[in-house]
């Protein structure tokens, strides 16, 4: 492969278990190069077979991000979104299974010319392939190595960037975990040591060791860690827990990682202007007063603990919304499956959220969370699946029709005011669902005078504005905003319902298909129901509109 020199890349792979934070890591590193004024591209790298993250278990793998081609990919991207403030293709998210999958077609279609195709070279190669591909015009290319090193699905990718150290300018950063033992009052190094022994085993010599843990290190047993590990001083870096994550580049910056990078590299020393992050970093952390807001989900647990990676994008759109509004925002989750709206009186939350979800199970919990918010004129805000469940209700609950629901739930209601898309149909029936979803950005027109318009008015910038457009009528007001589903509202009832006080106020271009629903301000104070996912393009430093107007009315409601 021809040489270049203009991207530089830089490796983080992670050590003693996964789960450290490498993509918040990643995200870090990319943010304070930005901000010293360089273009920064990322990968994700996920091991495992699956083609991407759109058919796994919530509860196990955690959120599905999407983008705006309709990736469905692991939650790291969205925090690579969300620190860089641009948007990424599916084309940043590498797994074992687009790897083979290629590689297989590849071979079918005799690209390698008969030759026999093996793990080494060819595997690695794609890889790379795949690297060099995002490479127009970026001065880095930060990559997250999924997993654990020592892992065996972890070998090819890492093979691959050993290569491309060959090829490139790189280097490598090892994220690991420090244990602090609590019966001798002690962080224990030997778990690292082993793991920065198993990267050397695999080529992979690291330039820069980042340290987690619950307990910050000192700077003798970091200095210790770094003669075991032959690492000079200056490679040494401790991240430890912090309040927020948005705190991490401002941690890493403080011990000069951006100067450590550039160095690394032979570049100039340009300092990073974090002058706007350390702004919203403030707001996040010294808040005016505090709100509670329920999240009403069915996969907030897993076992028996609460499950946050499931919603992250909605927490973090939240807490967006939170600092632009200078509050801080509790989410205080509730289980849909055994939801009993009493505990909601307990708690006298300031709004409720519903969020996405699939299948039966939990429906009447969420359901049930829709009418106590409508009925106490409590801040509602219903995602995807949440908005859907708003509808059902006030089918039932206002306009008589008993026992309506979705066809997802229930598929011989004899009210289907929410059923499946048409096209969608054989999908089912072939039992193909991975991929064949509405995904990816599409267009809504807003409603002149909604709640909605107000909010995006009020509040959207780039890349969450309105979109002026000639000659469509007075619906001329457009957002791109990111769907994820198979079942949409149910154009036979709309009349019925609209002419019993439910305001239709985004649909698409060709008015087919309801994106978003609300209740007039003169009946609710917030009411608001969107098909599409608004929590994934709402950014620290352009939050979502729809969040922000959300909750702002929660402050309002004075709970």
């Amino acid at each position: 492969m021809p040489r270049r020199k203009e991207t530089k890349y830089i490796f983080v792979c992670g050590g003693v278990v996964s789960g450290l934070g490498k993509g918040i890591v990643c995200s870090s590193i990319g943010l304070l190069l930005k901000a010293a004024g360089y273009s920064v591209n990322h990968v994700k790298i996920d091991p495992y077979l699956n083609v991407d993250a759109g058919t796994m278990r919530p509860a196990e793998h955690g959120e599905v991000f999407v983008t705006d081609d309709g990736g469905e990919i692991d939650q790291d991207l969205g925090n690579y979104e969300r620190f860089a403030n641009e948007s990424f293709s599916k084309d940043n998210n590498i797994t074992s299974g687009k790897v083979y999958q290629t590689i297989i077609a590849n071979e079918r279609a005799f690209v390698y010319e008969g030759r026999d195709v093996e793990m080494i070279p060819d595997v690695p190669n794609e890889i790379k392939r795949r690297f060099y591909a995002l490479e127009d015009k970026c001065d880095f290319m930060v990559v997250e190595i999924g997993g654990t090193t020592g892992d065996i699905e972890n070998l090819p990718f890492l093979f691959a960037a050993r290569e491309v150290g060959r090829e490139r300018e790189a280097m490598y950063v090892m994220v690991s975990y420090v244990p602090f033992l609590k019966n001798v009052g002690e962080l224990k190094t030997k778990p690292t040591q082993h793991a920065v022994m198993q990267l050397r085993s695999t080529g992979i010599v690291p330039d820069i060791l980042i340290t987690r843990g619950e307990y910050p290190m000192d700077r003798p047993r970091l200095e210790t860690l770094g003669k075991r590990c032959f690492l000079e001083p200056d490679a040494l870096f401790d991240d430890p827990d912090a309040e927020s994550i948005y705190e991490v580049p401002l941690i890493l910056e403080k011990q000069e990682m951006t100067a450590k990078i550039q160095s690394k590299f032979g570049l100039s020393v340009k300092k990073p202007d974090l002058k706007k992050w350390e702004d919203f970093v403030s707001r996040v952390t010294k808040p005016e007063k505090e709100i509670n807001i329920a999240l009403v989900g069915k996969y907030v647990k897993n076992g028996g603990s609460l499950h946050r990676d499931v919603y992250v994008s909605v927490l973090e759109a939240v807490r967006h919304a939170g600092a632009a509004n200078k509050v801080k925002v509790n989410v205080v989750p509730f289980d849909a499956t055994e939801f009993d709206p009493k505990e909601l009186q307990k708690l006298h939350p300031a709004g409720i959220v519903v969020p996405q979800g699939w299948g039966s199970r939990g429906v009447e919990g969420k359901i049930a969370a829709v009418k106590w918010a409508r009925e106490n004129k409590v801040p509602y805000l219903g995602l995807c699946f949440g908005m859907q469940m708003a509808v059902i209700e006030y089918a039932r609950d206002v306009c008589g029709l008993a026992g309506a629901n979705s066809e997802e739930a229930d598929s011989k209601t004899a009210y289907p005011v929410i059923h499946v898309m048409p096209d969608q149909k054989k999908y089912l029936e072939a039992h193909q669902y991975g991929g064949t979803i509405r995904l990816g950005a599409w267009p809504c027109r807003i409603k002149p005078g909604s709640i909605l318009e107000e909010a995006y008015k009020k509040y959207g910038k780039t890349p969450n504005g309105l979109v002026e457009k000639e000659k469509e009528g007075e619906w001329r007001k457009w957002v791109w905003e990111r769907h994820r589903h198979r079942y949409e509202f149910n154009n036979e009832y709309r009349k019925f319902l609209e002419g019993r006080g439910l305001v239709v106020s985004g649909v698409s271009p060709d008015g087919k298909l309801v994106e978003a629903i609300e209740l007039p301000r003169s009946v609710h104070p917030f009411f608001v129901g969107t098909q599409f996912h608004p929590e994934y393009k709402s950014r620290p430093l352009s939050p979502h509109p729809v969040f922000v107007s959300f909750v702002e009315a929660a402050v309002g409601n004075g709970r």
